[in-house]
């Protein structure tokens, strides 16, 4: 009984660890000293036979090795909560910390963290707006519980739950030729004044490779990193745009036309998780919230 006493507390350490990434934070965490949560991890180390951990800029990292343990360790603590009646890693006190890049912060996800709080009071969010690469260095490093974004992301390391799914969209100014047509095609567009996203952003290689193939060249004069911004480029008379409606066109825009892509370029806005670290009570909480508040969209659907 003594030595699976003493395991536990050695998994609880490394679950702690996992979670805050200091032996501080682990130790708070835990009601502990440092020496002790390292000891714990020196001890579950000697065991395994395995480094679980390594120190980089400052932090402590899991390795692959540690996040395979702790996704196994799921079961067992899922159980040990339920029984004792408590989310030991989701004390009421601590916030979500979400982050969320700016156009679905400013045109979605604010008013949800809004709704949320009024719901839930005694709740706490901490909400980060950046851009998606950021978002997901961020998850990675586990300084976010929870992300939401569109982009198109390619990493190991974070899990993706996707949510809703939508297609892209040609935005044109009010009166513009192109506005006659029920739908905008690939050939449509050849030679038209185009508002273009930076190259470092996946939609952009998505167009381009559209165009390549129907063998169509639109007059670039602008590019840009932001949805809004291209709008706004847009309504200004610039150019058209192909751009994720969702959410940003959850309503009429004064001065912008929309017509649908007849094109296979499709969204998926999901949220955005550490692999192998369970979410806490309160980020399923809020993920389940924002799926049932959020009403119908002309352009999107649940997934």
């Amino acid at each position: 009984m003594t030595e699976h006493k003493h395991r536990l507390r050695e998994f609880e350490s490394l679950r702690a660890l996992v979670t805050t990434g200091t032996t501080i934070g682990a130790a708070r965490r835990l009601g502990v000293s440092q020496s002790a949560v390292s000891r714990s991890l020196s001890q579950l180390e000697a065991r395994v036979g395995r480094s679980l951990f390594v120190r980089r800029s400052g932090r402590i990292e899991p390795t692959d090795e540690a996040l395979r343990l702790n996704g196994k360790l799921d079961p067992i603590f899922e159980t040990l909560a339920q029984i004792e009646g408590a989310d030991w890693a989701a004390p009421e006190d601590e916030p979500l910390r979400l982050v969320v890049p700016p156009t679905l912060a400013h045109h979605f996800i604010i008013r949800r963290v809004a709704n949320f709080l009024k719901a839930n009071p005694g709740r706490r969010v901490q909400l980060d707006i950046q851009a998606t690469d950021v978002l997901v260095s961020g998850i990675l490093d586990l300084r976010y519980d929870l992300g939401l974004t569109s982009g198109m992301i390619q990493r190991s390391g974070v899990q993706l739950m996707p949510w809703r799914r939508s297609h892209a969209v040609c935005a044109m100014p009010t009166g513009h030729p192109l506005a006659a047509k029920k739908s905008i095609t690939p050939q449509d567009l050849d030679g038209v004044d185009l508002i273009q996203f930076l190259r470092r952003l996946g939609t952009r290689a998505t167009t381009e490779q559209i165009f390549a193939r129907a063998g169509v060249q639109p007059r670039q004069i602008a590019e840009t990193a932001t949805n809004m911004a291209a709008l706004e480029l847009v309504r200004e008379g610039l150019g058209v745009t192909l751009i994720n409606p969702f959410p940003l066109l959850s309503q009429d825009m004064e001065g912008v036309e929309v017509r649908p892509f007849d094109a296979s370029c499709s969204y998926e806005t999901s949220f955005v998780l550490p692999s192998g670290v369970p979410p806490t009570q309160l980020t399923r909480q809020f993920i389940s919230f924002v799926k049932l508040t959020t009403p119908p969209h002309k352009y999107s659907e649940p997934i």
